[in-house]
């Protein structure tokens, strides 16, 4: 397993020999707000959202995948659902993806966080995401120091390489509640990156 830095890239076919599956996983921690007389508040849930865009060499936008679609049109990426409070432990929110079905113009895979409810990254502790292999061996962790006001982030992307796929780690703060909103980022943050 490889812990990568923010900016930070890594080839997954080089950690993988029979790479053909992989499991994008999200994960979060609410932090825990003291109010009153310094005991803690009752509601400290905090609702990420993980998601996915599939975009050409070009950096146009293919297919979405997020709690509102959790399946690509191609069948090869699917959501596995909402969740609304980010506690326990490991991956809060996982997205998978079957390369073998990737069309071939699909050349990037976008992965984001944003915060559908407008509650911002100062809220949010312990984030991360990691990819894991069809196996169930993690491949790649980035761990998610950055907190601030912002609501969305362009946390990670696969990208192809010839026959193979590099794993990078941004980290890129943005605006927007939904993915759609953070379009603009997504591109310039992964295809002109």
């Amino acid at each position: 397993m490889v812990s990568l830095s923010k900016n930070q890239t890594v080839s997954l076919s080089k950690q993988s020999s029979s790479l053909n599956q992989l499991h994008f996983g999200l994960g979060w921690d609410p932090i825990k707000k003291k109010g009153l007389m310094g005991f803690l508040s009752g509601n400290n849930s905090i609702d990420l959202d993980a998601g996915c865009v599939l975009m050409d060499s070009g950096g146009n936008k293919i297919d979405t995948i997020w709690f509102r679609k959790l399946h690509s049109s191609c069948g090869a990426v699917m959501h596995s659902g909402d969740n609304l409070t980010g506690e326990g432990d490991g991956d809060d929110e996982v997205i998978k993806v079957d390369i073998t079905r990737l069309p071939a113009r699909v050349e990037y895979l976008a992965f984001t966080v944003n915060s559908f409810r407008g509650q911002s990254f100062n809220d949010v502790k312990n984030a991360f995401c990691r990819v894991v292999d069809q196996s169930g061996k993690e491949q790649a962790r980035y761990e998610l120091t950055e907190q601030g006001a912002h609501t969305g982030i362009v946390i990670a992307s696969l990208c192809r390489n010839g026959g193979n796929w590099d794993f990078t780690a941004h980290g890129h703060a943005c605006r927007g509640r939904t993915i759609d909103d953070m379009q603009a980022d997504i591109v310039a943050t992964v295809v002109r990156s």
